[in-house]
């Protein structure tokens, strides 16, 4: 029990210097992951973070805390596989409980369709190493004890995918981890500033307005967290570094062109689905197809309206006619 009534700081305050090697906008977990990799991968430590509310504020305090593997494109499996491999140890390499728990994630899937997609996204993370089990609903069952199978009588689960290395860490864990491991590593870490505009010079990005005072920079890196920083300032994010040059901002022709051409783009699009969305209906009526008729162990076509019930139903769901077997 030592150590429960001590006060610990985990951020100390200092105040906004004028110039840095590297000044990163957002105090995120990517802007805080890149600020500590800088300085204990690489020795940058002349770093400084700049957030203008408190840490983790945006999308890095908001999201599901679900780590995983199992997607379905083969340019994220591997990259989200390492991901997951060093969430493993982070709690020992930043000195910070991040509140890891490994218990896998468990995907239901009440269509054939939806198990379809799992199957692919299976046989897709098998052959990029990484494990995703199809389920029946029974095995389904044996993993997690306390699915209702039924779907509350609406959906019944007709299959499922299991991925074992799936895993949860508390989100705010993983930021104030990084937060505080960067700047024990010499990165300034600063909460309440707010950057108002990038500074240029001759088509050079040499740093930041912010609501403390001008900050100067080498290079600048903007987290997720600044994206409405640059919606405010779409023409001077053009360029990140110093020494990339900015481009020179299009003729109002071009935009206007572009514009057409995206509107075109949407038109196509939205007339293409509906065209799909007209097919797919014309073929679920040739078939008589129902939601209700998924089954793993088959179904009962009412020999009235042709409805597809559950092997369970005694009457048809549509026409109430008594159903046979």
């Amino acid at each position: 029990m030592t150590g429960l009534l001590r006060k610990v700081r985990f951020l100390e305050q200092h105040e906004l210097g004028r110039r840095y090697d590297v000044v990163i906008v957002g105090g995120g977990v990517n802007g805080l992951s890149l600020a500590y990799h800088l300085a204990e991968v690489h020795g940058v430590r002349d770093v400084a973070v700049l957030e203008r509310s408190y840490l983790g504020s945006g999308a890095s305090g908001r999201n599901t805390q679900v780590l995983r593997a199992n997607y379905n494109t083969p340019e994220t499996v591997p990259l989200y596989e390492a991901s997951l491999r060093m969430y493993r140890t982070l709690s020992q390499e930043l000195d910070f409980n991040i509140l890891f728990t490994d218990q896998g994630e468990l995907d239901l899937c009440h269509t054939p369709d939806s198990l379809r997609v799992e199957r692919e996204k299976s046989l897709l993370n098998r052959a990029l190493g990484v494990r995703t089990d199809i389920l029946t609903p029974e095995e389904a069952l044996k993993v997690c004890p306390l699915v209702d199978l039924t779907g509350g009588g609406e959906l019944p689960v007709v299959g499922a995918s299991y991925h074992p290395p799936g895993a949860f860490a508390r989100h705010d864990a993983v930021v104030w981890g990084y937060a505080a491991a960067a700047q024990r590593r010499g990165v300034a870490v600063h909460e309440g500033v707010t950057v108002t505009g990038i500074d240029v010079r001759d088509g050079r990005c040499v740093g930041v307005r912010t609501d403390a005072g001008p900050v100067t920079a080498a290079i600048l890196l903007l987290d997720g967290l600044a994206s409405d920083q640059r919606r405010r300032y779409p023409s001077r994010h053009a360029a990140s570094r110093s020494g990339d040059r900015l481009q020179s901002p299009r003729s109002p022709h071009m935009d206007q062109t572009t514009i057409v051409a995206l509107i075109g783009l949407a038109t196509v699009g939205l007339l293409a689905t509906l065209l799909i969305m007209r097919r797919q209906r014309k073929s679920g009526e040739a078939e008589s197809e129902s939601r209700y008729s998924v089954s793993t162990e088959g179904e009962k076509r009412c020999p009235k309206c042709g409805m597809g019930n559950m092997w369970t139903d005694s009457t048809c769901i549509s026409c109430g006619t008594p159903l046979r077997g």
